[in-house]
């Protein structure tokens, strides 16, 4: 029986995407590039901020103006990084819910551990288990070390986790793992994405809550 459910972060329970696009182009413009649309934000997250950066980054800019807006963007993003962000509807119920059946439940983000540990402080206080970010001389999703961290650290096997997710890198992130997964539609890339995985998507949280608790007493 499933016991762990382990969670992506930005997409998945929370909606951070405005205050990245915010903080993206406040970044773009201290160097006098070009802002971002939301749409192209939306296209460049998943891989972590540095990787955001990158593509945000037009062709052609020397090494270091890319370092001077990642720079600027995490300075901005440290002070601004709540300021439209908030939980999916039903989130919080969702896991109130797994709480009360016994289900442990982590955080396994790209996003930079210290933002991760305080947006899940300030909008789930004491509902995870374990919350884990990106961190130096650690590989980043897809890439299944965080998941194994996780799972080891909560007394856990593979086979008793299912890590959720909105996008390819976490499906990939299960499939590398060789746990099971659910993909949520609601986050920031579409169903047609998700569907060479194979998972079972979820459209709301009612859904995704009857899909993780299918076959439990």
């Amino acid at each position: 029986m499933k016991k762990l459910a382990i969670f992506d972060l930005d997409g998945t329970l929370l909606y951070t995407l405005e205050d990245l696009h915010a903080s993206t182009n406040f970044a773009l413009e201290s160097e006098g590039l070009p802002a971002r649309s939301l749409d192209e934000v939306r296209c460049f997250v998943g891989n972590g901020i540095r990787k955001l950066i990158e593509r945000a980054v037009p062709d052609g800019c020397a090494p270091d103006v890319t370092d001077r807006v990642f720079a600027a963007f995490k300075r901005h993003y440290a002070e601004n990084c709540m300021v439209l962000t908030r939980p999916y509807p039903g989130i919080p119920e969702a896991l109130a819910a797994l709480k009360a059946r016994g289900w442990k439940l982590g955080v396994v983000s790209n996003k930079a551990d210290e933002p991760v540990k305080a947006l899940i402080a300030h909008y789930f206080p004491g509902v995870f288990d374990s919350v884990v970010g990106e961190r130096e001389n650690v590989r980043k999703k897809p890439a299944p070390d965080s998941v194994f961290e996780t799972v080891g650290s909560l007394g856990c096997d593979i086979g008793q986790a299912v890590y959720i997710g909105d996008s390819d890198v976490d499906g990939q992130t299960a499939a590398n793992a060789g746990c099971d997964c659910v993909l949520v539609s609601w986050g920031f890339r579409g169903r047609e994405t998700l569907l060479p995985f194979g998972c079972p998507i979820a459209d709301s949280t009612d859904e995704l809550l009857n899909i993780l608790t299918e076959g439990e007493k």
